[in-house]
């Protein structure tokens, strides 16, 4: 019984070529398994960025939060110290006397303010009126 190689050719390229193929899947499966892996540990990289992100942007936030309320405090002390002047009391009123047609004079002794300070309320006073 002589067996002639052109019969069994097919049927080893066959062989050989499952065999080149399950070879090539071992390859392809450990590669995969490793872009797997690596694809795995960048999403926890970036998961842990992304948490330290956050709580880094919650303190920003909180610090934000607790600089506007101290804006807020000295605004209403600023805005409370301002109406207490009592220099700018003497100007509202010297401005409010020259509208009722106070002379320089008069603006110094009821104001207590000096003769340029009753000159310059006087002046702005009579720009405004010539404005409106």
């Amino acid at each position: 019984m002589t067996t002639d190689w052109t019969q069994l050719a097919p049927w080893a390229l066959t062989v050989i070529a499952f065999v080149l193929l399950a070879c090539q899947g071992v390859i392809n499966s450990r590669r995969i398994a490793r872009v797997h892996r690596q694809l795995r540990e960048n999403s926890e990289n970036l998961v842990r960025e992304l948490n330290a992100t956050a709580s880094g942007s919650a303190g920003v936030g909180n610090r934000v939060i607790t600089c506007e309320r101290q804006l807020h405090e000295l605004r209403s002390l600023f805005d409370e110290m301002r109406q207490n002047d009592p220099l700018r009391v003497s100007y509202d009123e010297a401005s409010r006397l020259v509208g009722l047609g106070a002379d320089i004079d008069d603006l110094m002794n009821t104001c207590g303010i000096s003769r340029p300070e009753a000159e310059l309320v006087s002046a702005l006073r009579r720009r405004q009126q010539r404005a409106a």
